[in-house]
Parts: C-alpha cells; structure tokens; sequence
C-alpha cells in the first residue's frame, strides 16, 4: 500500500515580529532586527505541533520537505518520516537565513516531488509566496498559522486544527476543497486611519469550514454613541487601573472616547483614573508592556475580534503573550468589545484564540461576556 505523502514548507522567520512590536518580518532587515530585540522563532514548533497532531490521530505520511529550518526539523521533531528534497537558497547567512524566493523555490521542489497535500507555516507574506509559485498549478494547501497578521483565508484556526483538517483529508473524511482568498494588509488604507486587506490571489484549501478560518473582513469604526457607550460600561466594569489596548477600529474609537490617541494597528497601555485615559506606552512590546505592569494597580486586557474571522488572541495582537494576560489575571481580566453589526457578522460562528499557550487556551474556551454598548452585554462562544 503506497503511503501518503504530505509537503511542508516553514519560514522560519515568520512571526518574529509579533511579541517584539514590529509587526510582519517581511524584507531581510526585520528579522534582524526582532531576534536583536529578543524574539523567539516559533515557526517550526507550530509547524512541529500541527504534525505530531497527524500523528496523534494515526496517520504516518511521509513529509516531503526542505532541508533544515525550512521544514525538515519540524518533520524530524514529530517523529514521522522525511524525505527532503534539494531547493536553492539564496544564501543569506544564518539558520533563519531565507527569503521570499527561498520559500518559492521550497514550495516548487516539494511539490514536484509529489504530495497530496502542501502544508506551509508561516503568516500572509508566506501565502502569497505559495501563490505565486503555485501560479495556478492544482495542489491542496492549508497553512499552518505562525505569522503576525494572517488576514488570509488559507489557515486552519491553529497549528492542532491544521493537523486535525489534514489527519480527516488523509483518511478521507475531508474530500470536498474550495478556493480561498489570499489577503494582506492595505498599506494605504493603514496610512489613511484604517484596517483593510488586499486580495493577492487564491489557493485551493479543504473545505473544512469549522477548522479553517475565514478571511478578515474590513470594519468602519464604531459611530461616537456606540463607542461611548461602549467606554462607559468599560470604565464601570474595570475601574481606575491600566488596560492594555488591543489593535483595529473599535479598540481606537473607544480609547478615543476616553480621551486618549491609541494606535490602530498596535498595542497600548492606558492609564485608567476617573473616566478618563492617557496612553503611557504606544505600540509597545511584550516585554514594555509587562514593564508597565504594577501588581499594586488593577489591570485588564480590552480586546476585540477581527471582523469576519472572531480571533481575539493571536492575529495581529500577539504582544498581548500569556505571561501579559497571566500577568492580568487570566480570564478574568479579559474585557472584550465589539459592535453589535460586527458581532452578528461572524453569523454564529465562535470567537476564537490561538494564544500559543494551549493550557490557557483551554482556560478562555467558553463563553465570554462581550461589551457591545452601555449596560449592553452579550454572552458569546469562544473555541481554539
């Protein structure tokens, strides 16, 4: 009996720059620049869990895949079989040392090779890599999420559902695939006070609907009596103390009616007293933010989900670390906020997070209360 093969393709750099600030790490320079600010590559331990979960669930591929970092040490890791296959590098020095070609050369070798599925880990940079070596050529992919953004419908929800999707389409219990939107940030839109995405092509996923995410879906901020509404009852709920401000427009908007100028695409940390904010960290780090935090003075973590996705950890906001929300008092110290429009839009599909920590994923799956207006609270779903 032939066994099944299944590609893989990681970018090591993928995600660096979430915990340290610097949001994506595309172009040589960023990478550098967060492993000097204390990143941690994480890319080929979630492309590693996503694997062991294939396994977990009784299926033994081969992995055909890239030397090294760029999948061969994550394949290794879970303890399944590797056949790698020769890939020009562009030979930038170090172990993370790879670029936008390197991955399209990856993905061009291993796909030659021949598989049944591609898996590559790496954020929205990374799937438009894929796209552009793929060029149309017929293959099921599914990314494993490990970038900063991941704006793209392409992604499982998590490195477990991507092993989870790909372990039912082993076994043939996940036959039926459709075509996904590879998206990334509008750059322009940023510049002009807003979060939108760009369409940059498609790539053909399972469809799985449950364990593959959809793609982000642009929102306008909040109209000034929602947001006020929205501050009041955040003030009434968490009091003089610090909240650290999560991205997107209806974090900004309430933070505006509060007095305080937040970032739109970064994390904050306000100073709470009498109804009234001041920012005293602005697109800060993991590391700033816990430096901010003063065990003597309450502190809550105000988040909301990405419009058409749910995420509230782990897209976009990854400063936000367990140790911060531990640090914060773990689910209790969570307040999510949201429009009432944009929470009918996710039309039941859950709230979600991907914080990396899987014990305190468990912890916030449930059901959280959601602030969508003064003395306005919805209780909603949540899942990893």
């Amino acid at each position: 009996m032939t066994r099944p093969r299944v590609g893989l393709v990681v970018n090591p750099v993928a995600g660096l720059g979430g915990r340290v600030g610097l949001g994506g790490t595309d172009g040589p320079e960023r990478p550098r620049r967060a492993l000097e600010l204390g990143a941690v590559p994480r890319a080929s331990a979630r492309a590693e869990e996503a694997l062991a979960e294939i396994r977990a669930r009784g299926c033994a591929p081969v992995i055909v895949t890239a030397p090294g970092a760029m999948g061969e040490e994550a394949a290794r890791g879970a303890g399944l079989d590797v056949e790698t296959v020769p890939a020009p590098r562009s030979g930038v020095p170090g172990p993370l040392g790879t670029t936008a070609e390197d991955t399209v050369a990856a993905v061009r070798a291993v796909v030659a090779a021949g598989v049944g599925l591609l898996l590559f880990a790496g954020g929205d940079g990374t799937a438009r890599d894929v796209a552009r070596a793929l060029d149309g050529a017929p293959c099921v992919v599914l990314g494993v999420p490990t970038g900063v953004k991941m704006h793209s419908a392409v992604f499982a929800v998590g490195p477990r559902a991507a092993g989870e999707v790909a372990a039912a389409r082993l076994g043939g219990a996940a036959p039926g695939v459709r075509d996904a939107e590879v998206m990334d940030r509008d750059e322009e839109a940023l510049r002009a006070g807003r979060t939108a995405s760009r369409l940059y092509g498609w790539l053909t996923v399972p469809d799985v609907p449950a364990r593959v995410q959809q793609r982000k879906t642009g929102s306008a901020s909040a109209a000034y009596d929602t947001s006020g509404g929205i501050a009041a009852e955040l003030v009434g709920r968490a009091g003089d103390g610090l909240l650290v401000l999560g991205p997107g427009t209806t974090t900004r908007a309430v933070a505006a009616a509060l007095g305080a100028d937040a970032s739109l695409a970064g994390v904050d940390v306000l100073d709470l007293r009498g109804g009234q904010a001041v920012v005293v960290a602005k697109d800060a780090s993991e590391a700033e933010i816990l430096a901010r935090l003063d065990p003597a003075r309450p502190c809550h973590v105000v988040v909301s989900p990405i419009g058409g996705q749910g995420f509230l950890l782990g897209r976009g906001n990854q400063q936000i670390s367990p140790r911060v929300l531990r640090a914060a008092g773990g689910r209790g110290g969570l307040l999510v906020v949201c429009t009432e429009g944009k929470l009918a839009a996710l039309q039941g599909r859950p709230l979600l997070v991907d914080t990396g920590d899987r014990a305190l994923d468990a912890e916030l799956t449930g059901h959280v209360r959601v602030v969508t207006g003064h003395r306005r609270i919805s209780l909603y779903r949540t899942e990893a």
